[in-house]
């Protein structure tokens, strides 16, 4: 049975939710802060965690990175009924399974959760941003979630995550071309790596272990590439 952490302040909005869960078959624990959810994630291993942005002590994102701490390879939802807020920039920077406005789209919701992976965190560079958003809906559809990065400088702070796995066109906007992707692979030593490229010049740019996708490219492929590391990565 699948299980699954609720995170929020408005105790009746989460009972609501988890019964929603329970009777989708799934086993929904409610807490109501963060301090609580990190408790619960230390001794309880969960498939994904649904967190309210906004609450006392501790913010959703601050929650996020501080059960990933706890629990690495736990999937994030984030809810909330401020899409502007700055939070939600720190919350997108630990890799989110997807946010999710109030009140929450239940379907979607539970479409999401039904195929969240565990340890499903993937690394995507690339500064073209309509492809990088189009490939983060479908790793997401695939159950896995997203950290991106769209330029060099970008990539830095992707030190801070724990992906299994990275996709990264060699040529990235605030350096020379392959330089992202040495960035990514210095942060994360052994990371297994899948290169994009539109440029043919730049494919000797990528190590030659390193499987290279040239643009345009089928992105059902890709995601066959990512499911097989996945599925490696067990």
């Amino acid at each position: 049975m699948r299980r699954y952490l609720i995170v929020d302040d408005n105790v009746a909005f989460a009972d609501n939710l988890a019964e929603i869960l329970r009777d989708d078959g799934a086993e929904a624990i409610v807490v109501s802060g963060g301090p609580q959810a990190l408790e619960a994630a230390r001794s309880t291993k969960f498939e994904a965690v649904v967190t309210d942005m906004r609450m006392p002590v501790m913010s959703g994102a601050r929650l996020v990175h501080e059960i990933r701490a706890a629990d690495p390879g736990i999937p994030a939802i984030v809810v909330s009924a401020y899409t502007g807020e700055t939070d939600l920039i720190a919350a997108r920077e630990e890799g989110l399974l997807a946010i999710l406005p109030k009140p929450v789209p239940i379907p979607r919701l539970l479409e999401l959760l039904r195929r969240a992976r565990r340890n499903g965190l993937v690394a995507l560079v690339e500064d073209d941003s309509a492809l990088a958003d189009n490939l983060a809906e479908a790793l997401r559809d695939r159950g896995f979630s997203a950290v991106m990065a769209h330029s060099v400088a970008d990539t830095l702070r992707l030190g801070g995550v724990k992906p299994f796995a990275a996709l990264v066109d060699v040529r990235v906007k605030g350096g020379p071309d392959g330089e992202a992707l040495r960035t990514v692979l210095q942060c994360n030593p052994g990371l297994p790596v899948l290169a994009m490229t539109a440029f043919a010049e730049t494919q000797t740019m990528a190590a030659e272990s390193l499987r290279i996708f040239e643009k345009p490219f089928a992105t059902e492929e890709v995601l066959q590439a990512i499911e097989a590391l996945h599925e490696d990565a067990r």
